[in-house]
């Protein structure tokens, strides 16, 4: 048996197991484990790709706070190009949803009312009489999510660390203070830490391991390209409404992507997208915007994982050297840098540096409490 020792396995490459590894990899050798051709290949590939303060659970919220100045301003030579642009997020509600409006403002941070009428005059295509009222989040950017995924990849080969692509485990087990994973090829990788961040697979690795699963459930998210010609939309904000039910946000300057905002339980798969939903995505955008839909230039679907409480799981199980880094939901790249930190310091049992508030919200053995 071809044994290759390490000090920490992780199991997935998408943008949590890329940000866990590159944290651990300065302290631990640290192996890679990716079941696909690519990394990032399934959600991390997929994503809406924007930074929202106010977007998600609390635990998510601060985690997405914890991330902003590594976004605005990463380590040198961590990414040739930048990895944020402004992009303001601008909240639309028609007269059944002022409430909720106003819910959102009160408990929000940085969130202005704006009148619809200057909603308008930053994108001209919204319908006279469909937004009674609005509110806009001006601290929110675009993130490069390949920049990003890519930059993690790098800084873990930089310090020894191993991207095993197209090593899908197939069996999992500890022996001697070890965790073992034998790859599709026969190859076993050793070490005393394993971090699942197999995302939608999370709970079949774990359950290869022998340990607990956590309830997580893939839920897919559509989206689809638009031409929005004539309209110049480089500089549009992103546009939705409060009950998260659609939005639309500028795509490669001069297309518009746009979704549903559905959440439609799955089995973890390579996500593909329903015809209902696509149509579903142009009658709400077409309800809201003046831009007649003529043809759907690309569609796609991905997979967004949730926990039972929809907060994420971040840190030890039940079971030695075990431990999660699942269960992102929508809000895996905004909370990458600081999730994949509080996960090193986590493992390595360190201080949480500032995030010992986020601890008990993220920790996996809150579902064995519950469970009980």
């Amino acid at each position: 048996m071809d044994i290759q020792r390490f000090e920490a396995l992780v199991v997935g490459a998408g943008i949590g197991g890329a940000t866990a590894a590159a944290h651990l990899a300065p302290t631990r050798r640290t192996a890679l484990l990716e079941a696909e051709e690519s990394a990032g290949y399934h959600t991390t590939g997929r994503s809406a790709a924007i930074w929202i303060l106010n977007y998600g659970t609390a635990d998510a919220q601060l985690l997405t706070a914890a991330s902003g100045d590594f976004f605005r301003r990463p380590p040198p030579g961590f990414s040739e190009t930048p990895l944020m642009a402004p992009r303001p997020v601008v909240h639309l509600a028609p007269p059944d949803q002022v409430p909720a409006l106003e819910a959102l403002m009160a408990r929000g941070e940085g969130i202005e009312p704006i009148t619809p009428e200057a909603v308008r005059e930053m994108a001209p295509a919204l319908r006279p009489g469909y937004a009674v009222a609005a509110a806009i989040e001006r601290n929110a950017f675009d993130m490069d999510v390949a920049a990003l995924h890519a930059g993690f990849l790098r800084q873990v080969k930089a310090c020894g660390g191993v991207l095993a692509l197209r090593q899908r485990a197939g069996r999992i087990w500890q022996e001697a203070g070890l965790w073992h994973a034998e790859t599709s090829d026969g190859t076993v990788f050793a070490a005393p830490v394993l971090v699942n961040a197999a995302g939608a697979w999370g709970d079949e690795v774990a359950r290869m391991a022998g340990v607990a699963p956590l309830g997580l459930q893939p839920k897919r998210r559509t989206a689809l390209i638009v031409d929005p010609a004539p309209h110049d939309v480089s500089d549009w904000p992103l546009l939705g409404d409060v009950a998260h039910s659609w939005y639309a946000r500028p795509e490669a300057r001069s297309k518009l992507m746009v979704s549903p905002a559905d959440e439609t339980d799955s089995d973890p798969m390579d996500a593909q997208p329903d015809e209902l939903d696509v149509a579903i995505a142009v009658d709400r955008f077409e309800q809201a915007l003046d831009i007649p839909v003529r043809r759907v230039e690309h569609r796609w679907a991905g997979l967004r994982t949730f926990t039972p409480d929809r907060s994420l799981a971040i840190g030890p199980s039940g079971t030695p050297g075990f431990f999660w880094n699942c269960g992102q939901g929508g809000y895996g790249i905004q909370t990458a840098p600081a999730a994949g930190r509080l996960l090193a310091l986590l493992v390595n049992e360190q201080d949480p540096e500032g995030m010992s508030d986020i601890v008990p919200m993220v920790d996996p053995r809150r579902f064995a409490k519950d469970s009980a």
